[in-house]
């Protein structure tokens, strides 16, 4: 009888790389994008991916630099084909859903397109939504013949969105939230955000579901006048998004904002939760609900997935409801 070989799977991006985990097939991985990082064990492995802007310029300056590739029609990230080809892979998970955000499907298959003995197959996931992320958990369970395994994560993944769902929104308050996926300038969040935002309680008040993260104009958040701020830049962690914070309370207004008044100004995890469509978007929500509802919901997600805007008013944490 002749050995099964384990799959060889290279994810190119980490919502791709958590859902490749979750399913159980974490020990198949062969390589990573620059950006994967979860879960735990992930950075050993050979990285395939580099972004072609610098990750430390400042915010204003990280936008220029992508918008001024995609304007030359040329991708923001690069595949080390070499390595892509050593790394041996039966499957090359990538996406289509942005070009500013990962590796696409089209940089892969330029990679890999003088391999003539390859026989890898692409994966790319599309997710727009909600609903797209767990039809992208099918897309590649059904490439790695787990459809069980999916099946019994998606089951998981939506009875926990539930759970919070319905407490959240049969409360009576419901927060004007806006949640700030870029600072300089500014974004806000569209795509699967403002379905969590009315899952957790809240009322969204820019973005639409399903479709790219907009731009904002300050004077519209302005005028808007939210109750909720929450800053979530794209790749960013706490630490480096409090550092772009001067970049907000600085413009003309910022201490008139109701948000700001009350110390409903939140920093989170963007890099880690909000801005990754995989299994984590549940813990996501989470954060919302006991952001927006702290009586209610108590999930531990403080300091290490979100902190209140330090120099306001200090946070008040009930005993709330862990979940």
């Amino acid at each position: 009888m002749t050995d099964v070989l384990p799959l060889r799977i290279a994810s190119l991006l980490p919502s791709a790389t958590e859902i490749v985990a979750a399913l159980g097939f974490a020990d198949c991985l062969v390589g990573r994008s620059h950006e994967c990082d979860f879960p735990q064990g992930i950075k050993n492995l050979p990285v395939l991916t580099h972004s072609k802007v610098r990750t430390d310029a400042t915010s204003a300056e990280i936008d220029r630099g992508i918008k001024d590739l995609v304007e030359e029609a040329l991708s923001v990230y690069e595949v080390d084909a070499a390595g892509l080809k050593a790394a041996a892979p039966d499957f090359i998970v990538t996406q289509t859903q942005c070009e500013v955000c990962a590796v696409s499907e089209e940089d892969v298959a330029c990679a890999i397109a003088e391999w003539t003995d390859s026989h890898a197959r692409i994966v790319s996931l599309t997710a727009t939504d909600l609903d797209g992320v767990w039809e992208d958990i099918r897309s590649v369970a059904r490439a790695l013949n787990a459809d069980v395994a999916a099946d019994a994560l998606i089951n998981q993944l939506v009875a926990r969105c539930a759970g919070i769902e319905d407490i959240a929104t049969t409360l009576p308050a419901k927060p004007r939230a806006v949640t700030l996926e870029w600072i300089d300038p500014l974004m806000t969040g569209g795509n699967w955000m403002p379905t969590l935002v009315t899952m957790a309680g809240g009322e969204n008040l820019f973005g639409t579901a399903g479709t790219h993260s907009p731009w904002l104009d300050w004077e519209q958040l302005l005028d808007a006048d939210p109750d909720v701020i929450l800053v979530m830049p794209c790749g960013y962690d706490i630490p480096r998004a409090l550092e772009d914070m001067t970049l907000l309370s600085d413009l003309a207004g910022w201490t008139d904002l109701s948000a700001v008044r009350l110390g409903q100004v939140f920093i989170t995890d963007g890099n880690q939760y909000f801005n990754r469509p995989g299994p984590r978007l549940v813990e996501s929500l989470e954060i919302l609900a006991e952001i927006f509802h702290p009586n209610q919901f108590l999930f531990g997600h403080e300091r290490s997935g979100w902190v209140r805007l330090p120099g306001y008013r200090p946070a008040v944490r009930p005993t709330g409801i862990m979940l």
